[in-house]
């Protein structure tokens, strides 16, 4: 008897392919509201909410500014950042470890991306998953702590491949830990050459007024 040919199905495949294509569409609608839309992505404890907390303080009068707080339970983050003033919604993932296009467009609805002008998603705090999903966020940003050490981009290589920024965050603590600034700048480099490094802390507000250059130049770009 001759054995029965198997079908095989790329699950994983066909679900990156259909997420690509909802974040293009994200991308389009994006651009069309002029809205400047970044998907934050760092390990929990990196400080994304303390780097949220400091940026919309200091860009919330030029620009209107929302934040979806992505987590997979709890408010905890969006209470924060709802004290500031500014547009925020919770989206709980169901127990999924990053946001993909699907669930993104769902916030954008809710939260209606057409009213402003600089987006935050503040994705699951995670340095694996998140990078895999494209969430159709105009760019990638992802924050590094200096705690974490030098060699995350070593170790986690995708996360570092597809953000064009890399914000290395609480650099006041560099007296307490080995941190090795030129190491960290050639390991993320190794893996995406393109890719911008800007040094600061959420704790001092060293190094802030870069980073919010960066995002003035973006917003600009995107409504131009």
């Amino acid at each position: 008897m001759k054995d029965k040919a198997v079908r095989v199905i790329e699950i994983k495949q066909n679900v990156f392919a259909k997420n690509e294509v909802n974040a293009n569409k994200i991308r389009q609608q994006l651009k069309e509201e002029k809205t400047f839309m970044v998907n934050l992505m760092a390990s929990p404890g990196a400080g994304k909410t303390s780097v949220l907390m400091r940026t919309i303080a200091m860009l919330k009068d030029e620009m209107k500014i929302g934040v979806m707080e992505a987590d997979i339970d709890a408010t905890v983050d969006a209470d924060t950042i709802a004290t500031t003033g500014v547009k925020v919604i919770q989206l709980h993932t169901g127990g999924m470890c990053h946001m993909d296009a699907e669930m993104t467009k769902q916030g954008l609805d809710e939260i209606d991306s057409s009213d402003v002008d600089l987006l935050f998603l503040e994705n699951v705090g995670n340095l694996v998953c998140p990078a895999e999903f494209d969430t159709g966020a105009t760019e990638n940003v992802a924050i590094l702590s200096v705690p974490e050490g030098d060699d995350k981009p070593l170790k986690y290589p995708l996360m570092f491949e597809v953000s064009n920024l890399v914000l290395i965050n609480k650099i006041d603590a560099k007296i307490i830990f080995d941190f090795d600034d030129d190491a960290v700048v050639e390991r993320i480099h190794q893996r995406n050459p393109k890719a911008e490094v800007i040094f600061l802390s959420a704790k001092t507000g060293e190094g802030f007024e870069a980073w919010c250059d960066w995002l003035r130049r973006h917003v600009k770009g995107q409504q131009e």
